[in-house]
């Protein structure tokens, strides 16, 4: 195998986190709402739980996809 397939191996998996992260959030937002139907009350702290929780998971999706560009464009490019 070429180093290329290796690169383009690497940074596929690195992406798959954003794939990873963006079923997370799809599940936590589903989950929130659903929690916020049953208990109205209690919207505001549910709310505030779910924003924090997205924002960790939206940097790793962040995090993965500057990864995936640093190694097509630097690894790559060293080719």
């Amino acid at each position: 195998m070429s180093s290329i397939a290796f690169i383009a191996i690497g940074a596929a998996v690195a992406a798959l986190c954003c794939a990873g992260a963006a079923f997370s959030m799809s599940n936590a937002t589903a989950k929130s709402v659903d929690a916020i139907a049953r208990q109205p009350e209690a919207g505001g702290r549910i709310n505030s739980s779910l924003m924090f929780g997205l924002i960790m998971m939206e940097t790793c999706a962040v995090y993965a996809l500057l990864v995936a560009i640093l190694i097509i464009f630097i690894l790559g490019g060293k080719i």
